[in-house]
């Protein structure tokens, strides 16, 4: 199966979670790839089995611009046996704390096979690597 992950970040904390993300993805011998949303075609989504999102949360719980088209692609998309999961770093003061993860999180699990979701702190700490091996490990377990 063939994976991707597709991220859009701001300050880096999500590009950081992204690559943590990536390099459990690398120890468990799985065919993955890492684009930044910006370098990633939404004409190359039929190419993976396994897709997953990492996003940031603009104003008050919102989806970044530069995600839209992914998301409203996601929304139209005929793959109701694709593996997905998203993830994101996010600020708790904020009212909304990761509301582009949860917004991503409801669309995917009405239009595809939603594996798994995690939400970080701002930037990745080391409690987090622990979350980001079972996040990683729910998605592996979908795939078998």
């Amino acid at each position: 199966m063939k994976v991707v992950i597709i991220y859009t970040t701001i300050t880096g904390n999500t590009k950081e979670l992204a690559e943590e993300i990536f390099r459990i993805f690398c120890r468990q011998s799985v065919d993955i790839s890492i684009y930044r949303i910006d370098e990633f075609s939404v004409s190359h989504l039929h190419d993976y089995d396994v897709v997953i999102f990492g996003t940031y949360t603009w104003g008050t719980g919102n989806i970044p611009k530069e995600m839209r088209t992914i998301y409203r692609e996601f929304e139209v998309l005929e793959r109701k046996g694709m593996i997905t999961a998203v993830f994101g770093t996010g600020d708790s003061c904020y009212p909304n704390y990761c509301g582009a993860v949860d917004l991503f999180r409801d669309m995917l699990y009405v239009h595809t096979i939603l594996a798994a979701t995690l939400k970080v702190e701002l930037t990745p700490q080391r409690q987090d690597l622990h979350r980001c091996q079972k996040f990683v490990e729910s998605i592996v377990k979908r795939m078998k």
